[in-house]
């Protein structure tokens, strides 16, 4: 089975796309959860919940695409 990187993956998607990207940070990982902004040939730029965040490729160790969140339930009454 052949599994793309994970930049390849990246690169592979459109814009727009829903992904999670797990990255080393110091002392551990981290992971931002959000839309796919630009994936170029050194980074790859994720709208998160707290902002842009931009990742070069050499710090991700994992990613993927994810479906879109679920619909906010409705207040209890």
């Amino acid at each position: 089975m052949n599994v793309p990187s994970p930049a390849a993956l990246l690169q592979a998607l459109p814009d727009g796309a829903r992904v999670v990207v797990r990255y080393r940070i110091e002392g551990g990982f981290t992971d931002v959860l959000g839309y796919l902004v630009s994936a170029d040939a050194a980074a790859v730029t994720v709208a998160g919940r707290r902002g842009n965040v931009t990742v070069p490729y050499a710090l991700v160790t994992a990613a993927k695409q994810v479906p879109p969140p679920p619909e906010r339930r409705a207040p209890r009454r």
